[in-house]
């Protein structure tokens, strides 16, 4: 059954999605370009492995590109102001940066 969207894009038809259609979860993109488009390659890293497969490539004409620039950054602002700002890793290495507020238990005590 499709709904209609409550506020559709104006002057766009409703977006389907397909029932099988699987999310796919990145944590790594490759972005390369040619004067007339722009490709992003969707990857994920994971411990142990030699070659890393893309998962999805996605080509944008360089106007479609600075339209998702600017959408990202709005829907960015949006979720900061939600959630609080998203702290990117430093200088430091990324374990120290995802594990800073483990701290080890205190050895017990012995009277």
């Amino acid at each position: 059954m499709n709904e209609e969207p409550k506020n559709p894009a104006h002057g766009m038809p409703p977006m389907e999605l397909p029932e099988d259609l699987e999310p796919v979860y990145s944590n790594l993109a490759r972005i390369s370009h040619t004067p007339s488009e722009l490709t992003v390659d969707f990857c994920r890293l994971l411990p142990g492995q030699k070659r890393i497969p893309v998962l999805v490539r996605i080509l944008l004409s360089p106007v479609g590109a600075k339209l998702l620039l600017r959408a990202l950054a709005e829907n960015i602002a949006r979720y900061e102001a939600s959630f609080g700002e998203i702290i990117l890793p430093g200088n430091s290495g990324l374990a120290d940066d995802l594990f800073r507020q483990v701290h080890p238990p205190e050895p017990p005590k012995t009277d």
